[in-house]
């Protein structure tokens, strides 16, 4: 049996040559189309094969190769997405509404923080 390490690992050098595919096939100067695309794509991918394990037809070595693997390499998008939902169908509302507001501000601020702090350090 291949072990959930070398799964990921093949799935994840797949999702990240697809989204370079992707990247390179939609052209995105005004608007981010490409990760847009790829975010919304593994989004609805994840939530499907999330199913699929949670109704058994699909395996967790296949979960770990396809989910944690490709779909994790591919987009992150697809795994917050599928959390979100998690914590509304556990009845965690606040933190859902916590979890999506946080990372809707803080992800663009730390980007933006680690692009300035770059810059100045390699002027």
């Amino acid at each position: 049996m291949i072990s959930n390490w070398v799964l990921v690992a093949l799935g994840g050098g797949l999702g990240a040559v697809l989204r370079f595919a992707v990247s390179e096939a939609i052209p995105s100067e005004d608007v981010p189309w490409a990760t847009l695309s790829v975010n919304l794509v593994g989004s609805l991918l994840l939530g499907a094969m999330t199913a699929a394990v949670a109704t058994q037809v699909m395996s967790e070595s296949q979960a770990m190769f396809l989910g944690m693997g490709l779909l994790g390499a591919f987009t992150t998008m697809s795994t917050y997405s599928v959390e979100t939902i998690g914590l509304i169908e556990d009845g965690k509302w606040r933190i859902a509404v916590a979890y999506v507001l946080l990372t809707a501000a803080a992800g663009p601020m730390l980007a933006w923080i680690g692009w300035k702090s770059g810059n100045a350090m390699l002027a």
